[in-house]
C-alpha cells in the first residue's frame, strides 16, 4: 500500500516505456503530417452546379475573367463548322501539265487539248479530298492567299483532277483527239492549282479561337468571387479555378518553400500531441502509465483524423459528416470525462487545419463534444447513446444557426445540405456501441455498460452458480454490495467492483460441497488430510480462471479472481496441518494461494470485502462492537500480512472502507422486533343461540 497515488516518475517509467511512448506519439505526428493537404493542392472542395458552401469569396488581386469551358466548347464547335480554310494558287501549275502532254506531228490535237485544260484550270482545280467537302457542302467557300492578300471564293465552280478526266473523255467527239487523249495518259499529268496551305490555316485558326475564347473582362480586388450558396456556374468554376492558380504562383513567386511548409504542419500536429501527452501525464497518470491505454487515445485520433480527411475529400465539406463525437464518447466511457474534452479538443484542432474555415469547424466540433459529454457522464445503457445524439444534433443545429447569424445577419444562406450533414453526423454517433465492443476485444478495455451486463445474475455463469453453489452464489451477492459502496466511497470503479465480486468464487463450482456455505451437515473434509484440503481449496482460484477464459469473461473480472486471496495461506488448514507437525519445518506451498496480491484498488476493497463478510457469518453476536472489532482485526492483520503493498490504497482510504463494512454489516445484522403472539379471542355464541 502506498502513503501516495503515483510513484515518482523514475520509478514509474522505465526508459523503454518512454521511448515506445515517444515513438508512438511521432508515428502518429507523421502519420497525419503525411495526408494533410500538400501545400500545392486545392484548399477548396466544389462542383460545377452544387452550391458554394464557403463563406463569400473576396478578390485579394485583379483576376481575369476567362471564358468558361462551355463557351469554350461551343467556340470551338461553331470554329470546326465555320472556319474558312486558307488556300494558294499556282498559276504555273497548268504550264507544267500542258509541259507534259505528248508532241505530235502534222496535227493540233496537242494544242487542242493543252487550250481545253487551260480552260479548266482557270476556274480552279482542287484535290479529291477537298472536291468531296464542296460536293457534301461542308466547304462552300475558301480564302485565297495571294501576293500576301487574302480574298474569299467561291467553291461552287471548283473541280478535281478526276472529274477534268471524266469531263474531257465524255465530252471529245473527234476521234483523233480522243485517240490523243487517251494516249497521253491524262490521269497521271493531272494536279491541282489550288493547294491547302496548312501553316496559314492553322495560324488563322488560332487566332479566330483566340477571338472567340478571349478574356470577358476583370474581376478588381475587394470584388466578390462568389458568394456562399451561390450555385456554382461554369464560369464562376472558371474563375475559381483561376484564382487558385494565381494564388500557386503568387506563393511560388513569393519564393515560399513547400518543404517549410511541411514543416510548419509536422510541428502543428507535434505540438498539438505533445499538449495532449502532458495533459495526460499530470492529471491522468494511470492512463499515461497504461501503455494500452495510451496507445489507444493516440491511434483514436489518427484514425479518426484519417476518417475527416478521407470524407472531406471525396466529399464536398464531407468532413462534417465525420462522426467527431464518438470520440469524446468511447474516451468518456473507457476513462473520464475531462479527458474525453481535452482529447476532443486535440483532435478538433488538428482538423480545423484542413477545413476552410477552421473557426466554424472548431466552434461546431467543440460545442457537440462537449454537449456529449456533459448528456453521457457515465455510459450504463445503450438508450443513453440514443439521447446524446438527439442531443448532439441539437447542438450542431444551434451552432450552426449562430454562425449564420454572426457571419451573415441574415437566414438567406441557409444551407440545408449542412444541415443534412451534422444530423448525419450526429446519427452516426450511436455507432459509438458498436465501437465499443471493437475497442474492449482489441485493447482489453471494460466499459459501464459490459459491467452492467456482467453483474446481471441472468449471466449463464451466475445461473449455474445460483443453482449449484446457492450458498456461495449468496456470500458472491453480499460481497458484492459490500465491496461496491466502499469503492465507491473512495473514488474506485464501484461497477468493476460489483461485477468482480459476482464472478471471485466461480472456481467452487468444481467442488460446491468443500465449502462451508455450501455444506448442509456434512463436512467432507472430515475424511481428507489437511493437506488434501488445503490443495482442494486454494485450486478454487486456479478452476475460477479456467471457468472465467472458457466463458469469455474480460481480463480485469479475472483479476479479481486472481488477486482476491492474493498470495496468502488457507489458513484453518495450514495451522492444522502445524499442529499435527509439531517441530517440523512446514513448506507453505500446498496451503499457498497463487496470487497475485492485490494490483488495483478495486481488487484490494474486494480483498477486504470478502474474507470481513466471510468472517461475519462465525459472530455468535452481531453487535456494533463485535462487528467494528471484527472488521478492525481482519482489515489491520491483512495490512499486516503486506497484502497490499502492491495496490495503489492510501492509508487515508482505509477508515473511509473500514467505515463503509461496518455501517452495512450492522443494517445486515441489526435487532430485529420480536412479534408479541396473537392474543386468544373467545369464542362467541352463535346468533340462533343468542
Amino acid at each position: 500500500m502506498k502513503t501516495q497515488l503515483h510513484k515518482p516518475i523514475l520509478d514509474k517509467l522505465t526508459k523503454r516505456g518512454v521511448v515506445i511512448r515517444f515513438l508512438i506519439g511521432l508515428a502518429a505526428a507523421l502519420i497525419i503530417t503525411y495526408f494533410y493537404p500538400h501545400p500545392e493542392s486545392s484548399h477548396y472542395k466544389y462542383e460545377q452546379n452544387r452550391p458554394w458552401n464557403y463563406a463569400k469569396l473576396i478578390a485579394p488581386f485583379d483576376i481575369p475573367i476567362h471564358a468558361d469551358s462551355a463557351t469554350i466548347l461551343a467556340a470551338r464547335d461553331s470554329l470546326e463548322a465555320h472556319f474558312v480554310p486558307v488556300y494558294e494558287i499556282n498559276q504555273l501549275m497548268i504550264d507544267s501539265v500542258v509541259a507534259e502532254l505528248p508532241q505530235t506531228v502534222g496535227n493540233n490535237y496537242r494544242n487542242d487539248l493543252a487550250a481545253r485544260l487551260r480552260k479548266i484550270y482557270s476556274s480552279g482545280v482542287v484535290d479529291y479530298q477537298t472536291r468531296e467537302k464542296i460536293t457534301d457542302g461542308k466547304l462552300p467557300k475558301v480564302r485565297i492567299l495571294e501576293k500576301n492578300v487574302l480574298s474569299e471564293m467561291s467553291t461552287s465552280h471548283f473541280t478535281s483532277p478526276r472529274d477534268i478526266y471524266v469531263r474531257l473523255d465524255s465530252t471529245i467527239t473527234d476521234k483523233g483527239l480522243h485517240d490523243y487523249f487517251t494516249s497521253s495518259n491524262l490521269q497521271d499529268i493531272l494536279r491541282p492549282n489550288i493547294i491547302y496551305n496548312d501553316a496559314e490555316s492553322r495560324r488563322h485558326y488560332d487566332y479566330d479561337y483566340l477571338t472567340l475564347t478571349a478574356d470577358r473582362g476583370v474581376i478588381q480586388q475587394g470584388q466578390t468571387i462568389i458568394d456562399k450558396g451561390t450555385i456554382i456556374s461554369p464560369q464562376d468554376f472558371t474563375n475559381l479555378r483561376t484564382y487558385e492558380r494565381m494564388v500557386e504562383a503568387s506563393v511560388t513567386k513569393a519564393g515560399k518553400s513547400d518543404w517549410l511548409m511541411l514543416g510548419g504542419q509536422f510541428l502543428y500536429v507535434v505540438l498539438l500531441l505533445s499538449t495532449l501527452c502532458g495533459y495526460i501525464y499530470y492529471y491522468n497518470r494511470p492512463l499515461f502509465d497504461n501503455l494500452r491505454s495510451f496507445g489507444f487515445v493516440i491511434i483514436l485520433i489518427t484514425v479518426f483524423f484519417l476518417i475527416a480527411l478521407t470524407l472531406n475529400t471525396f466529399v464536398g465539406s464531407g468532413i462534417y459528416i465525420a462522426p467527431m463525437a464518438i470520440v469524446p464518447v468511447l474516451v468518456l466511457v473507457f476513462f473520464d470525462g475531462r479527458t474525453a474534452l481535452f482529447v476532443s479538443t486535440v483532435l478538433t484542432l488538428i482538423c480545423a487545419a484542413i477545413t476552410s474555415f477552421p473557426l466554424e469547424f472548431i466552434f461546431l466540433q467543440f460545442t457537440a463534444s462537449a454537449v456529449a459529454v456533459y448528456s453521457l457522464r457515465s455510459l450504463a445503457q445503450r438508450s443513453q447513446l440514443l439521447r446524446t445524439a438527439g442531443f448532439v444534433a441539437a447542438a450542431y443545429l444551434l451552432s450552426y444557426i449562430a454562425l449564420e447569424l454572426l457571419m451573415n445577419g441574415t437566414f438567406e444562406g441557409f444551407a440545408w445540405r449542412m444541415i443534412a450533414y451534422l444530423l448525419v453526423n450526429s446519427a452516426l454517433c450511436s455507432m459509438a456501441y458498436v465501437l465499443m465492443s471493437a475497442v474492449e476485444r482489441m485493447f482489453g478495455f471494460i466499459s459501464d455498460v459490459t459491467l452492467v451486463e456482467l453483474a446481471d445474475t441472468n449471466h449463464p455463469l451466475l445461473i449455474r452458480l445460483n443453482d449449484e453453489c446457492p450458498g456461495t452464489f449468496q456470500h458472491s451477492l453480499s460481497v458484492s454490495n459490500l465491496a461496491a459502496d466502499a469503492a465507491k466511497r473512495i473514488g474506485a470503479n464501484d461497477k468493476l467492483v460489483r461485477a468482480g465480486a459476482m464472478y471471485h468464487d466461480v472456481g467452487k463450482l468444481s467442488n460446491p460441497a468443500f465449502f462451508t456455505e455450501n455444506q448442509h451437515g456434512v463436512n467432507p473434509h472430515d475424511a481428507l488430510s489437511p493437506e488434501q484440503s488445503g490443495r482442494i481449496v486454494v485450486n478454487h482460484v486456479i478452476d475460477g480462471l479456467r471457468r472465467a477464459d472458457k466463458a469469455g469473461l474480460p481480463s480485469v473480472i479475472k483479476d479479481f479472481i486472481r488477486e482476491h486471496h492474493g498470495s496468502g495461506k488457507a489458513k484453518y488448514f495450514y495451522y492444522t496441518y502445524c499442529k499435527q507437525h509439531p517441530g517440523e519445518e512446514i513448506d507453505p506451498k500446498p496451503f499457498q494461494y497463487p496470487g497475485p496480491n492485490p494490483r488495483s484498488r478495486e481488487t484490494a476493497v474486494l480483498m477486504m470485502a470478502d474474507a470481513v463478510e466471510a468472517a461475519s457469518r462465525s459472530l455468535k453476536e452481531h453487535t456494533p462492537q463485535a462487528i467494528a472489532d471484527l472488521v478492525n482485526k481482519i482489515i489491520d492483520g491483512q495490512i499486516a500480512d503486506g497484502m497490499f503493498d502492491e495496490s495503489p490504497l492510501e492509508f487515508r482510504d482505509i477508515p473511509v472502507i473500514k467505515e463503509a463494512f461496518i455501517k452495512r454489516l450492522k443494517t445486515i445484522y441489526h435487532s430485529r422486533i420480536v412479534y408479541p403472539d396473537a392474543p386468544k379471542i373467545a369464542a362467541q355464541p352463535a346468533r340462533d343461540e343468542q
